[in-house]
């Protein structure tokens, strides 16, 4: 009788270990209905914000995106020529296009974009971590995610969500050795954002560690594709091989630097008061949780990973300023990962991690929709 109550107790905790597709979309549109309730209540009742709700995605690289939707690379012909353009690769540009085609509104259409596309991102995220065991940690990940204090910009027309709709997709693919299929989605990641250069060498390196077939190697160069076309259009726009990085420093002023000078500026500009000091303040926390997340994966002999994460976090840390590092972080699924498989063994990790994260995630929210820098 023991020994049955003991199997009986054992299957009763097992049921459903996996992370199936229905839970990750309950846990997905669930925390999507709770923005829009911050948007839709809480920006008229705290921010005294008046504008339509649409309107209030219409902010900053969203806006962007949809003027090169709209006008192409040249931008607004009624507005000054913004030169930090060209940093924006065109995969979202193109997906607000053809959705527009449907969706009229501009901002519903990056909103849409984001909604699928975030969906599709959450689901392989759990199915990834699920894969590294231990089984529940998919559903556990998955929630990391969402609680991130910078995953308003999984709900923004923003290319977070569809940089990861290719992205972790192509990773779970490396894992499983479909080599073929894990070259093609990362070339769509490479469509999207600068980021798919790191993915794509981060391939190579998995490929190596798990000793792909050689006849498989040549897709390993379908990610660099993107990156090749995209550099030969703007060159014939500009006459600039490197139209993407002089864009970052037309638009923001983002130039290598030595890293400690880089950490030096940041550091004054967090010293400062108003809303933009605490803005600078998340970019050295956020930091510091990358350097935190590199070192983990070098401990773990986690190679690609490493390069994956490693690579990101040193463009940004030998930039001018830190800028949009907590953002990057929504990008850093073994982070996601991890919190899901330490959180199955111990549960108040995710339950200290989301008392944390998750009012700062309402407060971005909250700063986004206002049109506040939030990352």
């Amino acid at each position: 009788m023991q020994t049955i109550g003991q199997e009986t107790v054992a299957g009763v905790e097992g049921i459903r270990p996996r992370s199936s597709a229905a839970d990750v979309a309950v846990l997905w549109f669930g925390s999507r209905l709770g923005i829009v309730m911050a948007a839709a209540v809480g920006a008229g009742t705290l921010a005294a914000d008046e504008a339509p709700f649409l309107d209030r995605w219409q902010r900053w690289d969203a806006k962007l995106l949809v003027d090169i939707a709209k006008y192409g690379y040249d931008g607004d012909p009624g507005a000054d020529p913004d030169l930090g353009l060209p940093a924006f690769f065109p995969g979202m540009p193109l997906a607000l296009r053809a959705v527009h085609v449907i969706v009229p509104n501009w901002s519903l259409a990056g909103l849409l974009i984001s909604l699928a596309a975030g969906l599709v991102a959450v689901v392989a995220l759990a199915r990834l971590a699920d894969l590294e065991r231990p089984e529940g940690a998919g559903r556990r990940a998955v929630l990391a995610l969402l609680l991130c204090p910078t995953a308003v910009f999984l709900f923004a027309g923003y290319t977070e969500s569809l940089f990861l709709a290719f992205a972790i997709p192509a990773w779970l693919c490396a894992r499983r050795q479909n080599w073929t299929a894990a070259a093609l989605l990362a070339a769509g990641a490479s469509c999207v954002r600068i980021t798919g250069l790191f993915l794509a060498l981060a391939l190579i390196v998995e490929f190596v560690m798990r000793r792909g077939r050689a006849r498989a190697a040549p897709w390993l160069l379908a990610p660099f594709v993107p990156l090749v076309l995209y550099s030969i259009y703007q060159y014939t726009r500009t006459g600039d091989w490197l139209a993407w990085q002089h864009a970052q420093q037309a638009g923001w002023g983002r130039e290598m630097v030595w890293p400690w000078r880089s950490f030096w500026t940041t550091l004054q500009m967090a010293s400062g008061d108003g809303q933009f000091a605490w803005a600078f303040r998340m970019e050295l926390a956020g930091a510091v949780a990358g350097v935190a997340v590199a070192v983990w994966l070098l401990a773990a002999r986690r190679w690609s990973e490493f390069v994956y994460v490693g690579l990101q976090l040193g463009a940004l840390m030998f930039s001018a300023y830190y800028l949009s590092i907590p953002r990057a972080a929504l990008l850093w699924w073994p982070l996601w990962v991890m919190i899901g498989q330490v959180s199955v063994r111990r549960p108040m990790v995710l339950v200290v991690y989301g008392l944390v994260a998750g009012p700062l995630m309402v407060l971005n929210t909250m700063t986004f929709i206002e049109g506040a820098w939030a990352g």
